[in-house]
Parts: structure tokens; sequence; C-alpha cells
């Protein structure tokens, strides 16, 4: 690549980092202005309720096959036209005062959701220096951890200061800023061979893929078992008050952030002991969360913690699962974004019922057995080795997850 071709590509992974925040904050931040969209829309809570459910159904659904279709088409093009959309469907929100025009706009760019995931995390690695893989990767899930933790904040501030409308046409220019990044700044990969639907679809006969796949649903199910309901938790556990939950809350997300960089330089240098030990790290975390509960001082440290650790679990289950579909890294990546939705549907479905039945006092003991799960699902997975050797892949390829492509 010369020099002059190199500077833009440089600006290649932040600009689809950027697209990620765009994307999250599209998909989150409804649920900050739920009760004033539902009184445009002149519908229920509970069924403005299911334009977040229905996003993340419609994620978790289709992901693998709207993947598979892509994988044919021109990368730069699909990453540029998803952006498009969810650009388009921020102008909907904005404008429109039909209930079904808006849930059928939640399920339009839901549908390239996984798509732009899959597609943006397999070239942010490709794009990468050798050896540098984990680090581009945790680039991209950077714009997630800023979507949880400005988006979603920003969007419900400028629905509350000005309107809902100035709040989605906000995300809306984010989602055209980064489309048009994509399109200046995004390289054309040098073409590889053609993936046959065959091919991808043939990784799925592997045993190994399906504990990886396990243990992804796990996780996330461990992970988002308390995060669901982690302001319930500090207001009826801790005791904090609902005016300081927020910044509490807007702590947690900053410190993701860091969190997300954290584990990506440890996939670098150690992947499959990474791998490995998160499961762990989660266990001890939610044990130590269920005894700090009631104490105010130490649960706002736990907190802190809790946001660390909570953070890499993107970057670590996706490169979990990665080493299982080295020749079909985007169909992977679809996998894990589809499993790892299912794992949050589970995880806050469970949570859920935990609270509903026994209150939420020992909320993290739900995600401290599902974390223990996990990781026998990840031992397990390791004890058989790496498996077959892709067509022209190199001897260790496998057993280095973090440089695969991956979601």
């Amino acid at each position: 690549m010369s020099r002059t071709a190199a500077a833009p590509a440089a600006l290649a992974v932040p600009v689809l980092a950027l697209g990620v925040f765009g994307i999250i904050t599209t998909e989150m931040g409804v649920v900050g202005v739920l009760p004033a969209l539902a009184e445009r829309l002149h519908t229920t809570p509970a069924a403005a309720g299911t334009l977040v459910g229905a996003f993340a159904l419609t994620v978790a659904v289709t992901g693998p096959v709207g993947v598979l279709f892509a994988s044919r088409w021109r990368r730069k093009s699909v990453l540029a036209a998803a952006l498009a959309v969810f650009a388009a469907a921020n102008v909907v929100y904005a404008l429109a005062g039909s209930y079904p025009l808006v849930l059928a706009w939640r399920i339009i760019p839901a549908l390239f959701h996984p798509v732009f995931f899959a597609l943006a995390l397999t070239a942010a690695t490709r794009l990468a220096a050798p050896g540098k893989a984990a680090r581009a990767a945790t680039t991209v899930f950077a714009g997630v951890s800023a979507g949880f933790a400005f988006g979603v904040p920003l969007t419900t501030f400028l629905a509350d200061r000005f309107s809902p409308p100035a709040a989605f046409w906000c995300a809306a220019a984010v989602n055209l800023l980064a489309c048009a990044g994509v399109l200046v700044f995004f390289p054309d990969l040098p073409e590889t061979r053609r993936p046959t639907y065959a091919g991808q679809l043939g990784i799925l006969r592997r045993g190994r893929l399906w504990l990886s796949v396990a243990a992804v649903t796990l996780l996330f199910a461990a992970l988002f078992s308390g995060y669901g309901y982690i302001a319930e938790f500090l207001q009826n556990v801790t005791g904090l008050s609902a005016s300081l939950t927020g910044p509490v809350l807007m702590a947690f997300g900053i410190v993701m952030t860091a969190g997300n960089t954290f584990f990506g330089r440890l996939l670098e240098r150690a992947p499959l002991g990474t791998v490995t030990v998160y499961p762990l790290l989660c266990l001890v975390l939610y044990l130590l969360l269920d005894a700090a509960g009631p104490y105010r001082a130490p649960m706002l440290a736990g907190v802190l913690l809790w946001g660390a650790v909570h953070s890499g679990g993107l970057a670590v289950a996706q490169s979990h699962l990665a080493r299982d579909a080295t020749d079909a890294p985007e169909f992977g990546n679809s996998l894990f974004i589809s499993f790892s939705n299912l794992g949050i549907t589970l995880g806050t479905a469970l949570g859920g019922a935990v609270t509903a039945t026994a209150g939420p006092r020992h909320l993290p003991l739900a995600g401290a057995v599902l974390a223990l799960a996990a990781l026998a699902a990840v031992l397990v997975r390791r004890r058989l080795g790496p498996g077959p050797r892709p067509a022209g892949a190199p001897a260790a390829a496998q057993d280095r997850p973090a440089p695969v492509p991956a979601p």
C-alpha cells in the first residue's frame, strides 16, 4: 500500500467504530425516550417497549442468513448501505406518528445490524497490521461501549432538553457521517476467493463450533442477567437514589470503554489464556457483587470493576468463536452476533424471573451460575484442541483466535 493510500486506510477502522456507535445509539437510544414515543404514537408504554424487543429478536433470528447473502457483495457498498438504512430509520422515528410504521422501521435496520457488525469486524482485522488484529477488533467494539456510555444518555438528554425528534435527527446525522466516512476512507480490500454458501454452511458440522456457540450464549446470558437490572439493583439493594443512579451508570459506561481496550491488549498477548480466564473472572466478580450489594461504598467500587469486566465480553467471546470459523469468518461472526443476542435475551429473562420471584438482592448469583456454565463449555472446547486446519491456513491459525477476522 502506498503512503498516500495508507493515510485514508488508517482512518477506516475508526470510521467503522463510529458506525457501530451510530448503530448502537439507534438500537438502544429509544429506551430513554419510550414514554414520550408511546405518547406521540398513541400507544401504550408496553407496546412501545416491543420496539426494543423486536429489534433484538430480528437480529438474533436473521443474522446468519443476512450475512450469508451479503457475503457475495462488495464489502464497501454493503457497509455504506447499512449505515444509510440506519440514518433513514432515525428520520422515520423523527417524523412518523404511526406505531406500525415505526415498528416496521425497527425491523428493517435490524436486518442490517448483524451484516454491518460481521463485515466490519472481518474488515478491521484484515486491515490491521500483523499481530494487531485483536486491537482492531476492540477498536470496533469501542463503538459499542461508547454507544452505551454516551449515545444512549445523549439521546435521552436531547429528547428531554429539546424533543424526541431532535434526538433522532442527531442519531441520523451520526449514521450519515459514518456512511460518508466509509465511502471516503474505507479501501477496496483485495478480493479473496469468493465464498460459496455450501462452504460457509459447512462449519456448522463441527462439534467444536457448537461448544464455542454454547460458551458465547452462556457468557452473554451471564453478562446481561444482572446488567439488564442494574438500576433496580442499585436503588433497591444498595439504596442509591434515582438522581445518583444516573451518574453511576454513566461511570459504568465510561469504564467500559477503558476495559474494552484492556482486554484487547490481553487478547493480543495471550488469546487462549484470556478466553479461558474471562468466565472465571466473571464468576468471581458476581460473587463479590452479591456480597457488596447492600453496602454503598464497596458497591460503588464494585460498579467500576463491573463495567471494566463487562466490556471484555464482546472481544473475548468473539475471539473464542472465531478460531472455529477461520475459513468462513463473516458467517462465523454472524453466528457470534445471533447467539450473543440470544444470550442477552435468555439472561435478561432469567434476571427478570429472579427479580420477580425472589427480589433483586441475590441477582448476581444468577450471573455466577451462568458464568460457571460458560467456563465449563470453554474448558471442554479447549480440551478438544484446535481442530482441523482449513486448507491454506497456517498451522497455528486456529489456536490464534485474536488475529482471525471475526465478528
